[in-house]
């Protein structure tokens, strides 16, 4: 037999004061703040590593970038910083390390560890900052020679979001570069120069300055440390101040070695280098392959093919017509020399 409609309500109530008792009667909060309770820690944890003074770094962990800091900079940064404690709401009162460790707990941090664990030839310590990390197998919070990673996503900017929509339109503009305005390409073209002509400065000048301060004191300088890194962010690429020499001072021996190929090399460069004439017909060839380049357009390259046809049909013309009269003029001539020949025929006759 089918419920009637008031059986039903019945039974829906009935199962609704079930699901009121089985709940804990001491917790007033409903269901959903308590869910919304739990996402404390990811927004504490979303505000920390948004925060620019938590110095962190880039490392490889199991073939994935990941962002790192030590547990040491984690103490003294909620030090300096104790109103993030804010965003905990009800846990605000709790320790660094009772944070940390339910950061750990709920996955939103991991403990690593250096691969390398011993100290390579030629350097007195162990990296402060390692490339590559591993896994720790106990995964609780400590302040020594420890290191953290971030394992959620990070939220994406408004700048990354705009820059996206940005790429596409940039490699179309990229692509219809030849129907450019004359002027427009001059632009480009110029500041494309430069800018390839400052990144090979910067690069020869902090060569230069690392191997004369190399040869003359013994010691590593790197000006822009980071300018070639592949894991270093858009803020690290940039720093001026180089690190901080780790390594031996080098021998004397292999100094005045290098320095003599240096003298050597340039000496070497200095005698084969191109004279005036030389670099002039370079820049010539040079200027006519970018004048080419500058200097297309399709209206040019339509008129250009139009011309070479109406060019080829003039010829041809041309040549049918001087094919037609010299066929012509060898049949009058072919005419002639037959006339001719029968009228000496009729002289020999009558002769006879």
């Amino acid at each position: 037999m089918k419920k009637s409609g008031a059986e039903k309500k019945k039974a829906r109530r009935s199962s609704a004061s079930v699901q009121n008792v089985s709940r804990d009667p001491g917790s007033d909060t409903p269901p959903r703040k308590q869910a919304a309770k739990k996402d404390v820690f990811q927004l504490f944890a979303e505000k920390v590593r948004d925060h620019k003074d938590l110095v962190s770094r880039w490392a490889v962990l199991q073939e994935t970038r990941v962002e790192y800091f030590r547990g040491k900079d984690f103490v003294s940064f909620m030090k300096s910083h104790p109103e993030l404690k804010e965003t905990l709401e009800s846990d605000r009162n709790l320790e660094t390390e009772d944070i940390a460790d339910i950061l750990l707990q709920k996955n939103l941090l991991v403990r690593c560890d250096r691969v390398v664990k011993t100290v390579r030839p030629g350097k007195k310590k162990l990296s402060t900052w390692p490339a590559h990390l591993e896994i720790f197998p106990d995964q609780v919070f400590s302040e020594n020679d420890a290191f953290f990673a971030w394992t959620f996503v990070k939220r994406r900017p408004l700048w990354q979001t705009i820059l996206s929509f940005i790429w596409p339109v940039l490699t179309l503009a990229i692509c219809l570069f030849p129907v450019y305005p004359h002027r427009c390409k001059l632009i480009i073209l110029y500041c494309c120069a430069g800018v390839l002509l400052l990144i090979l400065s910067l690069l020869l000048l902090r060569a230069a300055i690392f191997g004369a301060v190399w040869i003359v004191l013994g010691k590593r300088v790197w000006f822009f440390p980071n300018i070639l890194a592949e894991e270093a962010t858009l803020r690290e690429l940039f720093r001026f101040w180089p690190k901080k020499d780790e390594e031996e001072r080098a021998k004397w021996t292999s100094r005045l070695f290098y320095a003599i190929v240096a003298m050597l090399v340039i000496l070497l460069l200095r005698h084969h280098a191109p004279n005036e004439a030389a670099r002039l017909r370079y820049q010539k060839r040079m200027s006519n392959i970018i004048d080419d380049v500058l200097e297309w357009s399709p209206s040019l390259a339509l008129s250009g093919m139009m011309e070479k046809q109406t060019f080829n049909a003039t010829e041809n013309n041309n040549f049918s017509s001087e094919s037609n009269a010299t066929s012509h003029s060898e049949t009058v001539t072919s005419a002639d020399e037959t006339e001719s020949f029968e009228e000496s025929d009729r002289h020999e006759n009558d002769s006879m």
